[in-house]
């Protein structure tokens, strides 16, 4: 709906341009026949123009795909009532039925010029059909169809209207004619296309009025001739009729010296109007991102944490939350908005975090249902450096887009981190461990998948009760090959892992690349895993 008011506006423009022109520049000159072509191809150009853009692509450089996931502002529409009342379709309402009026008006002059030739007497003449009629009306002509009265003029007379309607017969104008009208149809609610139609119609006068008295010996008495064709009635508008109510100004044109032709240069006065309108309204401009892969070593990343916000979250645990942020990240957290269903469960709540000058929002609400679940990711560097957004999931599937980074060795590494509804908070790391507190950090989880270039992997995994550490194969190894250390100390390559107690694990890291081999030697090549227990 809106792409088509657009349009008519566009095009309504473009045509009060080309009659700007004519108006002020070429309308007093006598170049009736390139006016002829100058105001019809305004139209035409009035119909296409609009419907040509020209795409300018802006590369930029896009941001991390991390944080680019992050800044985005989360809005549950779809449970959003609208109240709005919709005015488009009272407007295309009216439009509609103006397009009915002017049709319907426009088969009636078909009917009514169809009655008038329909049962007479026709005379072929070289490529036109003389139809005379015993109607008191005005002679018009219609393609090759000439209609006059020769009852009411004389032979002179006659004459003169006959080579007036020749020239309208042979040049075609009843084209012109149905062309305005057509464009009058569309454009009905636009003042300037009824100025536009009655300047075509004129100047095609006044080329039949210049053509004509060109082949007649006595200018003056086709002058006559025009005043005594005032006394008729009107006669059918789609035709080209020889009376017309300016009689005054086609005979003062008729008069009128041959303008000179350095005058011409006033056609080209268009063309810096359209090309500001081309401009200003037919480039589209799209910024586009150059894709980027955020690559950094992989000893760049210090910590990851997430902090779930779900609809059982309690006011009180909200503003815990916003402690901790503040206490270990020195990150704002906002809350506001917040609403409640008889359940107790979050139904609207905005949030916004304040993290230096960059501020990401996050607005949920559903209404009289419940939020969807949400958390609150941040993301800290080996600088201290840290990036914080806001990341909604599906509640079937959770998914976040991906930080791929690089180690020394070239190993590509892939870092995807979700949400789960534990309430334990583990941080995995490259190459540091961030030991958590389960009791300040609530309703917090996480969940890492380190994979390497060619898919094999080393998966952390946590859940409620039950942590799972599952270490498949690199490119070379297996899971007896990767190096253990529990509490400092190597565990032997048959060492099972899930004899280990959730409840137990105060925190775990995993090295990979240079930062294993580095600290282990070549003990560490394959990866190493350190879980570090409560005892």
């Amino acid at each position: 709906m809106e792409a088509l008011f657009i349009y008519i506006v566009k095009s309504s423009s473009l045509m009060l341009i080309f009659y700007c022109v004519y108006f002020f520049l070429l309308r007093k000159e006598t170049f009736f026949s390139s006016n002829r072509w100058f105001l019809l191809s305004g139209l035409i150009v009035s119909i296409i123009l609009p419907l040509l853009t020209y795409t300018k692509v802006i590369w930029i450089d896009a941001a991390p795909e991390l944080s680019a996931d992050f800044q985005t502002t989360l809005v549950n529409d779809s449970s959003i009532e609208s109240t709005e009342f919709n005015w488009n379709y009272i407007i295309l309402g009216l439009y509609g039925i103006g397009l009915l009026i002017f049709t319907i008006k426009l088969a009636i002059d078909f009917y009514s010029l169809n009655s008038i030739i329909k049962g007479k007497t026709i005379k072929q003449q070289a490529d036109f059909k003389f139809v005379d009629i015993n109607e008191n009306i005005a002679p018009f002509s219609y393609f090759e169809y000439i209609i006059y009265n020769s009852s009411l003029y004389t032979a002179s007379e006659l004459e003169n209207i006959l080579e007036h309607e020749k020239v309208h017969s042979d040049q075609n104008h009843t084209l012109d004619v149905l062309i305005s009208r057509i464009f009058s149809i569309i454009f009905w609610f636009n003042p300037i296309v009824w100025f536009y139609k009655k300047a075509i119609t004129q100047n095609l006068e006044f080329i039949a009025d210049s053509e004509a008295a060109k082949k007649l010996l006595d200018k003056k008495a086709y002058q006559y001739t025009l005043l005594k064709i005032t006394t008729h009635e009107n006669c059918v508008a789609i035709t080209n009729h020889f009376y017309q109510s300016l009689i005054k100004k086609r005979i003062v044109m008729l008069n009128k010296n041959q303008s000179n032709r350095r005058n011409s240069w006033k056609y080209y006065a268009v063309i810096p109007a359209l090309a500001a309108f081309v401009l200003l309204f037919q480039i589209e401009v799209i910024a586009k991102e150059r894709p980027q892969i955020v690559k950094t070593n992989s000893g760049d990343i210090r910590s990851v944490d997430v902090y779930q916000i779900k609809k059982s979250t309690t006011d009180k645990e909200l503003k815990e939350l916003a402690g901790v942020l503040k206490k270990l990240h020195n990150i704002d957290l906002e809350v506001s908005k917040v609403k409640r269903n008889a359940l107790n469960e979050l139904t609207s709540i905005k949030v916004d975090l304040i993290n230096g000058n960059e501020t990401t929002q996050s607005i949920q609400t559903g209404k009289k249902e419940a939020i969807k679940d949400f958390g609150i990711v941040i993301v800290t560097g080996k600088n201290g450096a840290r990036r914080a957004g806001i990341k909604t999931y599906d509640e079937k599937i959770a998914v976040s887009k991906s930080l791929t980074v690089n180690d020394k060795e070239n190993n590509t590494i892939e870092i995807k981190n979700t949400t789960t509804n534990s309430q334990t908070n583990v941080n995995v790391n490259s190459n540091t461990s961030t030991k958590t507190n389960s009791d300040t950090n609530t309703n917090v989880s996480a969940s890492y998948v380190i994979t390497n270039s060619d898919s094999h992997n080393t998966k952390v995994t946590t859940s409620d009760g039950k942590t799972k550490i599952i270490v498949s194969n690199s490119t070379k190894t297996n899971l007896k090959d990767q190096l253990i250390v529990v509490d400092g100390e190597e565990m032997p390559s048959n060492f099972d892992i899930n004899s280990i107690k959730a409840e137990n694990i105060e925190s775990i890291s995993v090295f990979t690349g240079i930062n294993a081999t580095n600290k282990y030697g070549d003990k560490g090549k394959n990866g190493v895993i350190e879980i570090e227990t409560k005892n």
